[in-house]
């Protein structure tokens, strides 16, 4: 485990199965931004320090935005459609471990503009990480 100062750092923990397991370090100001994780399902916990996630919720064209904040050792579980994002905006670098079922194989990333979420970009499993 270790932070960087560019971007957050992320590694891919070994298991079996059809799930995968990622170590997050986030320095104060690293985020996600705004992105789905493919039809997967998952959750987050925070191993250290506290995360803020900005979930979007109803349809792309008139997102409902709702805030949350989480300290060490909460869990947050979210499902197949859930769009949100992540960071540290706190003044002390957090540790989060998060967990994807199945396996990811591809994010989609927003950008909200005009009231809206707009497609950016599509990440891909093998190219993009």
């Amino acid at each position: 485990m270790r932070f960087d100062a560019e971007r957050r750092w992320y590694g891919r923990l070994p298991v079996d199965g059809n799930c995968e397991v990622w170590l997050l370090t986030w320095l104060p100001g690293q985020r996600t931004g705004i992105h789905d994780h493919g039809g997967s399902a998952g959750a987050f916990a925070i191993a250290a320090g506290s995360l803020q996630e900005t979930v979007a919720h109803g349809s792309l064209d008139s997102p409902r935005l709702r805030v949350a904040h989480y300290c060490a050792g909460a869990v947050r579980p979210f499902g197949k459609s859930h769009i949100h994002d992540v960071g540290n905006v706190d003044d002390v670098p957090a540790v989060s471990v998060h967990v994807y079922e199945p396996s990811l194989t591809q994010m989609t990333r927003y950008r909200l503009y005009g009231g809206r979420l707009h497609v950016t970009e599509h990440d891909r499993a093998g190219a993009a990480w």
